[in-house]
């Protein structure tokens, strides 16, 4: 398959683009990466170096891709963080592009805004962006417990209330997956994701791995594993459990290595066959 990629990219550690890239491509996909920031680093070490990239330069390497008649062979665009509002219209439009040379493909919007540790780390507007026109625009939609619960504007506490945030954004899309779940109800040694559809859910529990600065980009990598096990099988539950098996596998190795960074590179082969794998339920 033929992924579009607008994410960030850092030149140190993996997220954005560089947490979901090289596992599309180890699994044997092709990536088409274009990058809305350029950083040293992400922005959880509180000091960074780099810019966002300028909207008109990202427009214009989507028209590159384009004016070859290679959107026509896109299977997916993938988005993430937005650094800007001209970005935001970027993305829009970017999306567009590749529905209108393939209807088929599908559009993943991570809706970046922030996490339960560190609050919403975006520009003002950039959440209304996301409820107001990214989100009813695409397919399949990725937040995390913090997103979900900013975007929906009620708390998230139980399964019932999860669900329930989960359909109130499905005004366009058809699969929301919910990439970290941390109910009130539940062990606090496990963390949950679930899928839910209009009339479904699928749950997958993980044992909850302690680090001292809990690693950046696994929603990163998720999304765009999930993404492609999805549209592979076309089975909501089997993509659940490879992509969550996938990202324990990278974490329990990051933490065995006492890195602060996902080791995506070093637990490749770990990653791609997972010594531990997990089943999602039916809810």
């Amino acid at each position: 398959m033929r992924f579009l990629s607008l994410q960030s990219h850092v030149a140190y550690g993996y997220v954005g683009n560089r947490a979901a890239a090289f596992p599309l491509q180890r699994l044997g996909h092709e990536v088409w990466a274009v990058n809305t920031v350029e950083f040293s680093n992400h922005t959880g070490y509180g000091a960074w170096r780099g810019r966002v990239a300028p909207a008109d330069q990202v427009a214009d390497i989507v028209h590159g891709i384009e004016a070859l008649g290679q959107l026509s062979r896109c299977d997916a665009l993938l988005t993430g963080y937005v650094g800007d509002a001209a970005l935001a219209d970027v993305m829009i439009d970017t999306a567009y592009r590749v529905r209108s040379a393939n209807p088929k493909a599908i559009w993943c919007c991570d809706p970046v805004l922030g996490d339960i540790d560190t609050g919403i780390y975006v520009k003002p507007g950039i959440d209304v962006f996301f409820r107001e026109r990214a989100i009813p625009a695409a397919d399949l939609i990725t937040p995390n417990h913090f997103e979900l619960e900013h975007l929906t504007g009620g708390k998230v506490a139980t399964m019932a209330d999860a669900l329930r945030a989960a359909r109130s954004l499905m005004k366009g899309p058809r699969l929301v997956l919910i990439t970290s779940l941390r109910r009130a109800d539940a062990p606090a040694h496990q963390i949950e994701m679930v899928a839910v559809t209009a009339d479904a859910a699928w749950r997958i529990t993980t044992p909850l791995i302690g680090f001292d600065i809990m690693p950046n980009g696994t929603g990163d990598m998720v999304s765009a594993l999930f993404t492609a096990h999805w549209l592979g099988s076309g089975d909501i539950a089997q993509a659940l459990g490879s992509a969550a098996s996938s990202v324990y596998a990278v974490l329990e190795a990051t933490q065995a290595m006492g890195e602060r960074e996902l080791q995506i590179v070093a637990a490749q082969d770990r990653m791609v066959a997972p010594p531990r794998r997990f089943m999602a339920e039916k809810l």
